[in-house]
């Protein structure tokens, strides 16, 4: 009998130990810093990029003619790489590593030659209703190696830095409202903690940069005349993080469109890049002429060209025609 309690008390250490290490591992997951990647620059410093979203249909909804354009302004610009602003895959994200989506609407559909770089992803909420955490493995880098694709990241250019976050979780309705719509929670919760610690990253991450440009890269739109309009959950709390920290640019999909809205209270840009694939005519709302410089209710995608001192961005359609310019420039960084 004394035996028999010794292992019972044993047993029930062994298992509280265990819990605890899964409690603190648990805990150091969803804590983390955001993980910071390097990409180079050209031998003159400059940069060049196209940005993509919503478009993971097999091709389908112009998803391949938009691909096409990508593929020959990509080589036009000698881009280095490729962003996409999430929903990656329709309807329902992948259902695990061995989706037969991932070769059908990624691999088999951006195959041309300057489309083979590095292509950084984040995930959207069509992202979020498959396995969620199949998109960040390993294994798709392994079947395909420019996939990259992580829950919030932080990539460094030498010339200008990209915020990646995670925007899905940010949004009520999604776990109070879905719909019918299952959503993979897997790593999120509990979601308070999740966020907290993620707004904490980006905002220390913000203030100790010294970068000459900083951008964000999210899914939901912040600023929209689109059928989703302001997404006010992130708008009310990552939002003041940008102000804060002079960001130049939020660049986000969702909207499935193209969009050029300044803002009249700070300097930030908003960019919307989500016409990938099925694009929604005619759903626009109002918006103030003075801020929406840009309206696109088609398909098409965006790219980037980047140097320490100037930005130009230019928005391309279905058929390759340039839609839309806009640049800035900043003073370069004084050698005294």
């Amino acid at each position: 009998m004394a035996s028999q309690m010794v292992r019972h008390k044993k047993t029930m250490s062994q298992t509280l130990i265990f819990s605890c290490v899964i409690l603190c591992l648990f805990w150091v997951l969803s804590t983390a810093e955001l993980q910071r990647l390097q990409h180079g620059v050209k031998e003159d410093g400059s940069l060049s990029l196209l940005v993509v979203g919503d478009w993971g249909r097999r091709g389908s909804y112009n998803q391949s003619e938009v691909a096409l354009q990508m593929g020959i302004i990509g080589e036009k610009l000698d881009i280095d790489f490729v962003i996409s602003t999430g929903d990656n895959f329709y309807e329902n994200g992948l259902t695990g590593v061995d989706d037969p989506a991932f070769d059908e609407s990624f691999t088999k559909i951006y195959t041309a030659p300057s489309l083979q770089k590095q292509w950084y992803n984040v995930l959207g909420n069509h992202d979020y209703r498959g396995d969620v955490e199949a998109q960040l493995r390993l294994v798709l880098k392994k079947l395909d190696g420019r996939w990259l694709c992580l829950r919030s990241f932080i990539l460094d250019t030498e010339i200008a830095e990209f915020y990646f976050v995670d925007t899905t979780p940010f949004v009520d309705k999604y776990f109070t409202h879905p719909e019918g719509d299952v959503y993979d929670w897997t790593g999120i919760s509990p979601r308070n903690v999740y966020l907290s610690s993620l707004l904490k990253d980006v905002d220390s991450a913000l203030k100790e940069s010294t970068a000459k440009w900083k951008f964000v890269v999210g899914h939901h739109t912040m600023k929209s005349a689109g059928q989703h309009g302001n997404t006010q959950e992130i708008v009310d709390r990552l939002l003041p993080i940008l102000e804060a920290n002079n960001v130049d640019l939020y660049i986000n999909g969702h909207d499935h469109l193209l969009q050029h809205i300044s803002s009249v209270d700070s300097p930030i840009q908003f960019l919307t890049s989500g016409g990938g694939s099925k694009a929604w005519r005619g759903d626009v709302k109002w918006w103030d002429p003075k801020e929406l410089k840009f309206f696109y209710d088609g398909q098409g995608f965006m790219s980037m060209q980047i140097t320490e001192t100037k930005i130009d961005i230019v928005f391309y359609d279905v058929f390759g025609q340039v839609l839309h310019k806009w640049g800035t420039s900043k003073k370069p960084y004084s050698t005294f």
